[in-house]
């Protein structure tokens, strides 16, 4: 009997042995596939981030034989020559995020409404959801700026309408600014919705269509559907959305901020070394509600019971 047991025992344990070594063997395959794009991000991406935070605290200069950089410390004086001294960057930062409060939810809203409308059953939908992605894929940061310059990143509306000035008396002087800002670059945040909208059409493909006829059965409107079905199943894929949108906005090429961090590149006065405390502070300001976002997302889905 106890030759039984031991054999059972044993057995128990080698279940468990080969079910941590095809687990690791799933592992080491999974990190195979992602190897090059490890090395991508050493070789490409660490290196000169860790550059940047170095010299973020030295001020570059170029010696006197010019043979090549001289880095004197400074420690935290490029840091606060961004908030004491720098009378551009800390105004460039709160109107930057002033707008990105407000493109960021209308981008992400524009995607969601546009995306119900091609999970629609018609004869084209394919040509329009090429139509909305298109864009995304020609509308480089070069090209973007040089139709911008053209003029034709604003509704022609509010020219002929003269809805500035309508505006300006309805709301005050600082939301109206930044309202006529979005409008000025209502078409080319338009364009920037593509990505956004596959990332929907692909959320409203994992709600099944059983769910939507049992609730039809039992006498759900399609305004409660929505609200009680697709919404809490596409909800994860809104905060996705805003984070990525958060991401694009950040790296845009009418970027004001970044204007002025490239600036400083060139300044006798400032340098690299400022510029990349520029960058750093700027960084810093992006993520808090990126980490924001992703604290919600853990918070969701361990309240619906799924991992990450």
């Amino acid at each position: 009997m106890s030759r039984m047991n031991m054999g059972s025992v044993m057995t128990k344990e080698d279940h468990a042995r080969q079910k941590r070594l095809q687990s690791f063997k799933d592992a080491l395959r999974g990190y195979l596939f992602l190897l090059p794009w490890m090395l991508g991000i050493v070789m490409f991406v660490a290196y000169p981030l860790i550059y940047s935070f170095f010299i973020s605290f030295q001020k570059v200069g170029v010696k006197n034989d010019g043979s090549g950089l001289k880095y004197d410390f400074v420690g935290m004086d490029n840091y606060k020559h961004a908030f004491v001294v720098d009378n551009v960057f800390p105004v460039e930062m709160f109107l930057f995020m002033r707008e990105v409060m407000l493109v960021v939810p209308i981008t992400v809203l524009f995607a969601l409404l546009i995306s119900i409308l091609l999970n629609q059953k018609f004869k084209g939908r394919m040509l329009f959801r090429a139509v909305f992605f298109l864009p995304v894929i020609f509308a480089s940061g070069q090209v973007l700026l040089e139709l911008f310059n053209q003029g034709q990143g604003t509704l022609p509306l509010v020219e002929r309408y003269n809805l500035a000035d309508v505006i300006y008396d309805v709301l005050p002087i600082t939301a109206a600014g930044t309202v006529m800002d979005l409008l000025g670059k209502f078409v080319i945040i338009l364009w920037f919705s593509g990505v956004q909208i596959i990332l929907f059409l692909a959320a409203f493909q994992t709600v099944p269509r059983t769910t939507y006829e049992a609730a039809q059965i039992d006498g759900a409107t399609p305004w409660e559907s929505f609200w009680k079905i697709t919404f809490p199943a596409i909800s994860p894929f809104i905060i996705l959305n805003l984070i990525y949108t958060l991401v694009e906005q950040s790296s845009n090429p009418f970027n004001p901020v970044l204007s002025h961090i490239l600036k400083n590149t060139t300044d006798a006065n400032t340098g690299y070394g400022y510029a990349s405390a520029l960058g750093w502070i700027y960084f810093a300001f992006m993520m808090l509600p990126i980490l924001v976002l992703v604290f919600i997302a853990r918070r969701q889905s361990k309240r619906t019971g799924v991992t990450r």
